[in-house]
C-alpha cells in the first residue's frame, strides 16, 4: 500500500473525494457565520431551516437541503475527521453520484420518519405541541447511512464486527433513551445498509483488492 505524504498528497485526497469536501468547505463558513450570531437570532435562524414539523409542512423541499449545511454545536473541526474517515472513503468507492445517493436517502427519510414519529407522539399527547418547533439540523443522519454503507467495503470476517459496532453505536442509545433523533440515526442507518444494490457492482472487498478495512481510503487513485 502507497501512501502519499505532504500537500501534494493531501491535495490529491481531496480531489479524490470532491462531494466530500466541497460540502466540508460548506460546513465551514456556515459554522463561521453562526459563530457571528447572537444566540437569540441564532435560534431564530437555524429554527427556519430546520427540519421540523412546522417548516417541513410549509418548504419541505428547502429544509431538507437547508438543514444539512448547518452545524448546531458550532464546532466544525470534528467534522473534519468524521468526513474524512467515512464520507471520502466512501466517496471513493461508490463515486460521486452513489454516495450522494446514499446521503440523500439516510438524510431525507431517516427525517421524515422521524419527525412522523414525533408527529404521532404529539397527536397522542406522549409529547408537546411546542415540539411541531424543534430545532432539527446537521448532517449526522447522511453520516450514519454512509458509515453503514461503509459495511460492504470491508472483507469477512471483520465486515461483521464492523456491523456490529455499527448497531451498537447507533442503536444502544435509542434503547437507553428514546428520541426522535436517536431514532432517525438507527432509520439512517438500517438506510445505508438497504443501498445494497447501489455497492455490488462497485467491485470486491478490500481483502480481495490487497487492502485491509478502510485502507483504501488513505491511497490515492492511480
Amino acid at each position: 500500500m502507497r501512501i502519499h505524504r505532504g500537500p501534494s498528497g493531501v491535495w490529491a485526497y481531496v480531489r479524490s473525494a470532491p462531494g466530500t469536501y466541497v460540502w466540508l468547505a460548506v460546513l465551514f463558513v456556515t459554522t463561521v457565520a453562526l459563530h457571528h450570531m447572537s444566540p437569540e437570532f441564532e435560534q431564530h435562524f437555524l429554527r427556519q431551516r430546520s427540519t421540523n414539523i412546522h417548516e417541513l409542512s410549509r418548504t419541505p423541499a428547502r429544509v431538507l437541503v437547508s438543514s444539512a449545511m448547518w452545524i448546531d454545536s458550532g464546532h466544525w473541526v470534528p467534522y473534519v475527521f468524521l468526513y474524512s474517515v467515512f464520507h471520502a472513503p466512501a466517496e471513493r468507492w461508490l463515486g460521486t453520484a452513489r454516495w450522494l445517493a446514499v446521503c440523500v436517502c439516510a438524510h431525507v427519510l431517516a427525517t421524515l420518519v422521524s419527525e412522523g414519529a414525533l408527529l404521532k407522539a404529539i397527536r397522542d399527547g406522549m409529547a408537546p405541541h411546542s415540539a411541531v418547533n424543534t430545532l432539527d439540523i446537521g448532517v449526522s443522519y447522511a453520516l450514519a447511512g454512509v458509515v453503514a454503507v461503509l459495511t460492504y467495503r470491508i472483507a469477512a470476517p471483520w465486515r461483521y464486527g464492523y456491523l456490529a459496532a455499527v448497531l451498537l453505536v447507533f442503536g444502544v442509545p435509542l434503547a437507553a433513551g428514546p428520541t426522535f433523533t436517536e431514532l432517525g440515526h438507527v432509520v439512517a442507518a438500517l438506510i445505508g445498509l438497504g443501498c445494497y444494490p447501489l455497492v455490488r457492482s462497485r467491485g470486491k472487498s478490500t481483502e480481495s483488492e490487497g487492502d485491509t478495512g478502510l485502507s483504501q481510503g488513505l491511497t490515492s487513485r492511480p
